[in-house]
C-alpha cells in the first residue's frame, strides 16, 4: 500500500490548512487511517485516526476541537482539516494505514504498517 500526503504549507497563527492522503489500497475501506506528526527533535506523535467503514474518529487531546479527520472511501482518500492553528502545530505530518489494528493501539506509531512520505506544516507566530 502506498500513501501520498499533500496539502502542507506555511500559515499564520489562527489559520487553517487541510491535508490530504491518497491511498493505493485495493479495498481502502478495510484500512484504519491515521495522521501523526513529528516536530524537530521530538518523537512522532499521534494526531487523529478514523476507522474504515464506520468512520469512527479519534483525536489527540492537543487537537481535539480544532482538527477534523475524514475519509472518502470511494476516492481512497483521508483528510485532516486543521483550524485555529498554533505554532506548536508546526511539524511534518504523516498519514498512516493498517488493515488490522487493535483499538487500544491506534495512537501508537508501531500499530501502523504503511506510511506516507510526510508533508510540512509551518505555523508562524
Amino acid at each position: 500500500v502506498q500513501l501520498q500526503a499533500s496539502g502542507g504549507g506555511l500559515v499564520q497563527t489562527g489559520g487553517s490548512l487541510t491535508l490530504s492522503c491518497a491511498s493505493s489500497a485495493r479495498t481502502f475501506s478495510n484500512y484504519f487511517m491515521g495522521w501523526f506528526r513529528q516536530a524537530p527533535g521530538k518523537e512522532r506523535e499521534f494526531v487523529a485516526a478514523i476507522s474504515g467503514r464506520s468512520r469512527r474518529t479519534y483525536y489527540a487531546d492537543a487537537v481535539e476541537g480544532r482538527f477534523v479527520i475524514s475519509r472518502d472511501n470511494a476516492k481512497n482518500t483521508v483528510s485532516l482539516s486543521m483550524n485555529s492553528l498554533e505554532p506548536e502545530d508546526t511539524a511534518v505530518y504523516y498519514c498512516a494505514a493498517d488493515s488490522s489494528i487493535i483499538l487500544s493501539s491506534i495512537r501508537s506509531v508501531s500499530a501502523y504498517s504503511y506510511w506516507g512520505q510526510g508533508t510540512q506544516v509551518t505555523v508562524s507566530s
